[in-house]
């Protein structure tokens, strides 16, 4: 039975050996739905966020798994509004990608809330003055469109795909997918930019507070721009994670190298308005809110002038420079190198805008304060991988994700 849903003249391991990957991977997401539980049940008192730390390890999860799931909209975006045809046999994977990324953040907000049977009042009590509340509209809309795009993909499954109903569906819904990417596009630009929004407006945190365009903060769009100049990089660090562990070449050189020189010039574009930005808040912004430079940065191992070059640097300058230089990207190990760092600034970015944020002292009285996430909150946080995990092997393992697949490795 197993055998008759993989895709025809795929091969794929024996489904003993992969129902034990499985289950690995399942008892992790049982320990992480457990503290769900006990989150739901017992309340936010699971956690160790306190009046210092509103926003924790749960929101930088949400913020980075949103960023690196950009590569959905953004991949979209080339492929059916800008034409870039290639594309199309690294698509599935950015859709597969983007659900699960979108889908664990709407996850990790249903824990954040504490009370998941009350989540409809955002949508029926809206605050319109609220930022949050755009990102949840747009954040759930968005979702819905990548069902939409995810369903042809899943209506492809050998076995679904007789049906002439579901054969006829897929066909008609590829017809119009370019619609769903534009919307898809314009939704996450919005809600992209309404989380680094959060960041750029509070006015009592000046490690983040921004000035910008009229009611933007210039972190709106610094939000957007790095998730679809660093989505591409996880998109592509999967990829060949995938093909190292299966042992097989699954997409052509030339479509990875067209997404990777893309994604370094958007990730060389992106540092040189981060870079302005960081300079002008810290010889402008910072100082008119009576702080200097180094109030922000503590000589302990957790916020010292390490983490600014970690993201600047290592995340950004050097990723940048090996994927838009041809020789370098064309260059399996430094391909890698580039992918994986680009994929870590995004994260430590994130990962500053929602902790770093909250540490330095903001008052004479202050000091810094740091945080040390439960177990409950690293498990919860934990979930979503795990459960990415599973839905990439089930899609990987019974749908066509890879068009190139058969072609490059048939014998």
């Amino acid at each position: 039975m197993d055998s008759a849903l993989i895709p025809k003249e795929a091969k794929r391991c024996s489904f003993p050996v992969f129902a034990v990957g499985i289950a690995v991977a399942g008892v992790i997401v049982l320990w992480g739905v457990y503290a769900m539980g006990l989150c739901w049940l017992k309340g936010l008192n699971q956690t160790n966020m306190n009046d210092y730390y509103g926003f924790a390890l749960w929101i930088w999860a949400d913020l980075a798994v949103i960023a690196i799931g950009g590569g959905a909209f953004f991949t979209g975006l080339l492929k059916y509004v800008f034409g870039i045809d290639e594309l199309k046999n690294i698509i599935n994977l950015a859709v597969v990608i983007g659900f699960v990324c979108y889908s664990s953040a709407l996850l990790i907000l249903a824990i954040d809330i504490g009370q998941p049977l009350r989540g409809w009042f955002i949508f029926w009590h809206a605050n319109v003055h609220s930022m949050l509340t755009e990102v949840a509209f747009c954040l759930s809309l968005y979702f819905s469109v990548l069902i939409i795009e995810f369903i042809p993909l899943i209506l492809e499954n050998r076995k679904l795909d007789k049906i002439p109903f579901f054969h006829h569906l897929s066909h008609n819904m590829h017809g119009v997918m370019a619609v769903f990417a534009a919307t898809g596009a314009f939704l996450s630009c919005f809600h992209q930019g309404s989380l680094g929004g959060v960041a750029g407006v509070l006015y009592g945190r000046p490690f983040a507070f921004r000035e910008g365009l009229l009611v933007w903060p210039w972190t709106f769009f610094l939000f957007t721009w790095s998730a679809a100049a660093y989505g591409p990089c996880f998109t592509l660090t999967v990829l060949k994670i995938v093909e190292k562990i299966t042992k097989k070449k699954l997409v052509k050189d030339n479509v990875v190298y067209t997404l990777a020189k893309i994604s370094g010039w958007m990730i060389t574009t992106y540092l040189i308005a981060k870079i302005i930005d960081t300079v002008y808040w810290a010889l402008v912004t910072a100082p008119s809110l009576g702080f200097n430079f180094m109030s922000f940065y503590s000589n302990n191992k957790f916020y010292g002038l390490w983490i600014l070059f970690a993201e600047i640097v290592l995340g950004g300058i050097i990723p940048a420079a090996i994927l838009i230089k041809k020789d370098w990207r064309e260059n399996s190990k430094l391909l890698i190198l580039a992918i994986v760092l680009g994929t870590l600034g995004v994260c430590i970015n994130r990962w500053v805008m929602v902790l770093q944020v909250m540490a330095p002292p903001v008052m004479t009285f202050d000091t810094w304060a740091l945080y040390y996430p439960s177990w409950q909150e690293v498990a919860t946080t934990v979930l979503p991988v795990a459960y990415g995990v599973i839905l990439i092997s089930l899609a990987y393992r019974y749908l066509p994700v890879f068009p190139q697949e058969k072609e490059l490795n048939a014998e």
